[in-house]
């Protein structure tokens, strides 16, 4: 514990690192501020660096790019390996893991220990891994490198320590599963087939024993050879040679038949007592021509054979369609009996697996379930049902179904949020899934005691808008709000939006929500924020559209006639954006040159709509087009439901609405909001002369002169997401001009870099930046610092000032006032924080009806870089929270005798102080630097230079471990930790080095030390960076493994025992063990021991933990193994006696008998 003291007694602070030169102006650095009362300000900061710590939680959504598929029939879990090198396990829904190889190659196939709690996976590296399962952190125990040979297929048969692992040479080697180290038997190519024959069979395909002896290994070789191999006699049983290339093979469980599928389209059934040609050859989607002929038709990549007791064999196979039919949909055949039904899928099948009730591969297979692995999807068909249908996924795995825009994570949410949420999302919920259970049961996981709700908003390039439950490291979809229904579908070609955004004009960039009152607010990339009030009951509604023209042009002087009925503050004669009222402009506002002018992007509905019980839309706010030019994307939003005010900026200005009167209230140039107090000498011109069209980067040189070169880097060219992250993106689109020809051309050509046209929709899944061409894709997505010294962002060069940050809350909006009042806290791209007062009616009938005031700008404060966050304490350094309306339903039936009004909640500075006097401390942070204000006096009481070589993305001020701290994302993967007030550093760790722009868009902190970002398009990580959570992390996490008995084998019978073979007395150690084999080459593989994960010493000891939990239960059935043989011995010796008695007594009864009398 520390305690800072201050006393502000004429105090002059100063700012270390300030930017030389700059503007002095209210309490900027080096600047004297006015003597304070004097007091004492007593802080007891309480976080120290030992409760902060980073790990990763969990992550959520679909494997991006996922490459193999394997299940574990008696855990009954799922395994999914990945391009990227990451493998997911899931089992029961809480159950869900995710593993990385740090080499990252991509995972090329997976084989579960079946029932031994371990997984083996081979990745693109030519690397096997051995992973541990039975500890709730996965880690690797051994790894295996081949240095000569790239592997092509593995198998391990149930129950062996022995993997069999073919390659791309033709070769077969096997590797013991316990040591990891290769046996010196291997089956060369060159012996496997003839000698006479010439060609190369090509690399190994499929690998398996047959069922009927596991001293029979059958080899499948891409050009379609077959060869059954005798593992005792080492010498080939049987071979076939094929036309057609082979993709898979799949024994009949008596070990009798096998079936191939081919390159042609073609499946094969062959009989072990005839291999000179096959005993049956299909073709199920090739239909015979008019000539006779087959059609040609697509490979058949993988085929599987299973038998049932009660019902003929199914036949399942993806691929085999004909090349006739172009643009038919990737399909799964499941052919049972004579019934062939044929399933669509939305994506390319990578791999799919049936279920069956037996891990013997002998037995009845008796399959149930068969697991469809898409490029996008997965999905479970239900075989025990005549229509096949599919079961209802419990994981997240649609996150992706439109692409992630934007996100937003609030921990500690009010309880019963979540409930309602869902209630009302499960009424559209979709119907005719299979009505049991999801059979990916394994695992066990319980509701940990360090759980609170929490709630993740993502946005969507469609429009749509999900909550997902994020409670207890879980994630379940709530409720899905689609905001397009607001407007009229675009007619294809209609109009400028259309040609301009492209084909999503709705994407999410930015969602604002008050989780108390229950008030939603999205903006959209065609400039427009929509304005969501929550009901329980379904309503008929009238949409509300404002029209606000903010573009800051000189020449548009509003006119006296105009500013009447406008309660904008605005000085005569100022050049500031002018506000439109509701309905939209007519068709006929064209300037002389036919060109669009004060009309919106998007149609608002303009009849009565009927919306269902939920999110219902009650304002809908536009940017106008002016001249011709589109509306700036918004880059910064406020909603305060305890003022009924909502704010919002782009690079041109700041518009407030009032959204109970459905008034504009202010809509001004970032210019005009100064007023006297600009800090910066700017040169009067016209943005008209220099609306050239720029050639990239290039055209900046490094010797521009520029008010702030430290601010001029700023990278606020980007506003996709309202966030200022892209420095090396220039608001013209590169490489595909647009200029229509005619009138309108020239005046387009003429866009200035402060003008960026409409862009695609810029998901933060897909990465779609606009760059200069000369650019290349590396630039693009690797870290931003490389590129960040040659980008000047486009607002600078046009002297323009970016709104980046807004915020609502109880302040003092100038030094000289005695009590807070609502301000807002407005921030720009320059670094400069403008205070702005209002005057609020306070009665409710007052405040429907008389119009809120708002004061010239406060106070004006200064920091390096882009202003990106305000946060406020109390003089105790407890966080205030904003304002807000408790809930009320607008559309639920009047009680007269409880007439619904307003109840707010306030949280004035005031409240809590009695002892140390009013005021409050104000946290901004900026790209660059920190700075706490104390207010009214705008003394600046501590200042912190968080990055010198980068720059902050996302900053927030957040609750953990019962305090507050600052936490920064920066561009060059660095995730700190500041304490507050003081903003000391308490943590500081290289997360990600190669930040990429997905993440720096999608990237949110929030309390209880989390945060989340799309790690990939399809997925959604979650970290923490508080210690005491990492420490809870192993009790929140599932079970992968849990002890189970595996099932006993049927008892084969006597005659099949006899006449089967000798599968039982097969000895692989015999053959396969160093006495018998020898040792391999040690030039082939390199054996590497495991690193124990990369937790580092926390998963070691939960490693050591689970490997003498499996000790413990080693020895728990050992134990009960040796009770039931001493049960067994004793039944053994009794019935020894028993029939040693019966003999003796036989033996004197028959000994004085003669031959002849018996």
């Amino acid at each position: 514990m520390k305690k800072f003291r201050k006393v502000l007694d004429g105090l002059t602070t100063s700012s270390p690192g300030g930017p030389i030169g700059s503007p002095s102006c209210g309490s900027a650095a080096g600047t004297p501020t006015a003597a304070p009362t004097p007091r004492e300000i007593d802080v007891q900061e309480t976080l120290i660096s030992e409760n902060f710590q980073l790990c990763k939680t969990v992550r959520h959504g679909f494997p991006y790019q996922p490459t193999a598929l394997a299940f574990d029939p008696v855990q009954k879990i799922l395994a999914i390996g990945s391009r990227s090198g990451g493998v997911r396990i899931l089992g029961r829904p809480g159950v869900d893991c995710y593993c990385q190889h740090e080499s990252g190659a991509a995972v090329l196939q997976l084989q579960f220990l079946i029932n031994e709690g371990a997984l083996v996976t081979a990745c693109a590296d030519d690397t096997l891994h051995l992973w541990n399962l039975r500890q709730r952190r996965p880690a690797v125990l051994h790894s295996l490198k081949f240095n000569r040979e790239r592997i092509t297929f593995c198998h391990l048969p149930f129950q062996s320590k022995w993997l069999y692992v073919g390659t791309e040479r033709g070769n077969t080697h096997i590797v013991n599963i316990e040591s990891f180290i290769l046996s010196g038997y291997v089956i060369m190519w060159n012996k496997a087939i003839e000698l006479s024959t010439k060609t190369h069979p090509g690399p190994v395909v499929h690998l398996s024993d047959s069922p009927k002896d596991e001293g029979k290994l059958l080899i499948g070789f891409e050009s379609g050879t077959i060869v059954q191999w005798d593992l005792r006699a080492k010498k080939a049983d049987f071979r076939i040679y094929y036309d057609e290339a082979i993709h898979s093979v799949s024994w009949h469980h008596e070990g009798k038949q096998f079936m191939c599928s081919h390159s042609d389209g073609s499946l094969t059934l062959w009989n072990l007592r005839n291999t000179t040609k096959p005993f049956q050859v299909t073709f199920p989607h090739g239909k015979i021509q008019k000539d006779g002929r087959k059609e040609s038709c697509k490979p058949i990549l993988k085929v599987e054979y299973k038998t049932s007791r009660s019902s003929e064999p199914f036949v399942i196979f993806s691929g085999g369609l004909s090349y006739d039919k172009a643009g038919r949909r990737p399909t799964l055949t499941i052919m049972h009996g004579k019934a062939i039904t044929v399933l669509e899928m939305d994506y390319p099948i990578v791999e799919f697996m049936v279920l069956c009730e037996t891990p013997y591969n002998n037995e009845v297979q008796e399959p149930y379930a068969v697991v469809v692995l898409l490029e996008k999807d997965l999905i479970v068909v239900d075989l025990t049902q005549s229509n096949f249908p599919v079961f209802e996924n419990p994981y997240p795995m649609d996150i992706h179904e439109s692409p992630v825009t934007c996100t937003a994570y609030f921990a500690d949410c009010p309880p019963d949020i979540i409930p309602i949420l869902y209630s009302i999302g499960t009424k559209h919920k979709k119907t005719g899934y299979s009505q049991k259970e999801w059979p990916v049961s394994g695992g066990t996981w319980t509701l940990g005691s360090h759980t609170y709700p929490e709630i993740i908003i993502t946005g969507h390039a469609d429009g749509s808008i999900k909550f997902w439950d994020a409670s207890a490291i879980t994630l379940q979809m709530l409720y899905k709000l689609k905001t397009s229904k607001v407007f009229e579908k675009p007619k294809p070609g209609e109009g400028r939006a259309a040609e301009l955004v492209e084909e999503d004009p709705f994407a999410v960039q930015m969602v604002s929500w008050c989780p108390q009152s229950r008030i939603f607010c999205v903006v959209g990339i065609s400039a427009h924020i929509i304005l969501y009030r929550f009901s329980k009951y379904d309503a008929n509604t009238q949409i509300v559209s404002l029209e606000v023209r903010l573009q800051c042009e000189p020449e548009d002087v509003i006119s006296p006639s105009e500013n009447e009925n406008n309660p904008c503050f605005t000085e005569p004669g100022s050049h500031s954006p002018q506000p439109h009222h509701q309905h939209p402009a007519s068709p006929g506002n064209r300037t002389p040159e036919g060109m669009k002018d004060s009309v919106p992007c998007l149609k608002v509905k303009d009849r009565m709509v009927r919306v269902p019980p939920g999110y219902q839309s009650d304002l809908v706010i536009q940017l106008l087009w002016v001249d011709g030019e589109p509306p700036q994307q918004i880059t910064s939003l406020d909603i305060n439901s305890a003022y009924g005010l909502l704010a919002f900026g782009n690079c041109n200005g700041l518009a407030v609405v009032d959204y109970l009167q459905k008034t504009i209230l202010l809509c001004m140039s970032t210019l005009d909001l100064y007023g006297a107090t600009d800090p910066y000498q700017r040169l009067t011109r016209s943005p008209r002369r220099n609306r050239q069209s720029t050639s990239g980067l290039t055209e900046l040189t490094d010797n521009q002169q520029s008010i702030d070169m430290e601010r001029s880097k700023s990278p606020t060219s980007d506003h996709v997401n309202g966030h200022c992250t892209s420095p090396t993106s220039q608001p013209c689109s590169a490489g595909k001009p647009r200029v229509p020809m005619g009138p309108e051309g020239p005046r387009l050509a003429r866009r200035g870099p402060g003008r960026p046209p409409f862009r695609k929709a810029q998901s933060a899944a897909c990465m779609e930046i606009s760059l200069p061409v000369s650019h290349t894709e590396e630039s693009r997505e690797n870290s931003f610092s490389r590129s960040r010294s040659s980008s000047v962002s486009s607002i600078d060069r046009d002297t323009k000032e970016a709104i980046t940050t807004l915020q609502f809350g109880e302040s003092y909006g100038r030094k000289s006032d005695a009590l807070p009042t609502p301000c807002l806290w407005v921030g720009t791209s320059l670094g400069v924080v403008l205070l702005i007062p209002m005057s609020i009616p306070t009665d409710q009938e007052e405040r429907m009806e008389e119009a809120v005031t708002i004061g010239p700008s406060g106070a004006v404060l200064m920091l390096k870089g882009s202003v990106l966050r305000f946060g406020f304490l109390d003089c105790m350094g407890a966080l205030i929270q904003s304002p807000y309306e408790v809930w009320r339903d607008l559309n639920a039936p009047e009680d007269p005798d409880r007439p619904r009004r307003r109840k707010l909640v306030h949280f004035s500075p005031s409240s809590s102080q009695d002892a140390c006097g009013e005021g409050h401390l104000a946290v901004v942070c900026s790209e660059r630097q920190a700075k706490v204000f104390l207010m009214p006096s705008q003394s600046c009481l501590f200042v912190h230079n968080i990055t010198e070589s980068s720059f902050v993305l996302r900053a927030d001020v957040v609750s953990v471990c019962n305090s507050v701290c600052l936490a920064c994302f920066c561009a060059n993967g660095h995730v700190m930790t500041l304490s507050l007030p003081s903003l000391r550093p308490l943590m500081d760790v290289n997360y990600l080095p190669l930040t990429d722009m997905r993440i720096a868009r999608t990237f949110c902190f929030t309390n209880g030390g989390q945060a989340l970002y799309l790690s990939s398009p399809t997925e959604i990580q979650r970290i923490t960076y508080s210690q005491e959570m990492c420490d809870n992390l192993q009790e929140m996490l599932g079970e992968l493994f849990t002890p189970i008995e595996t099932p006993e084998a049927q008892n084969r019978g006597f005659l099949k025992g006899f006449f089967g073979g000798n599968a039982h007395t097969f000895d692989r150690e015999e053959l396969f063990g160093e006495a018998a084999a020898g040792k391999a080459s040690r030039s082939l593989a390199q054996h590497i021991p495991g690193q124990g994960g990369v937790e580092g010493m926390k998963v070691a000891a939960s490693g050591v933990v689970g490997e003498l939990a499996r000790a413990r239960i080693a020895l728990d059935e050992r134990g009960q193994r040796l009770g039931e043989l001493e049960e067994r011995t004793a039944l053994m010796m009794t019935s020894a006696e028993t029939f040693s008695k019966h003999a003796h007594e036989l033996m004197l009864k028959c000994k004085d008998k003669k031959w002849y009398q018996f």
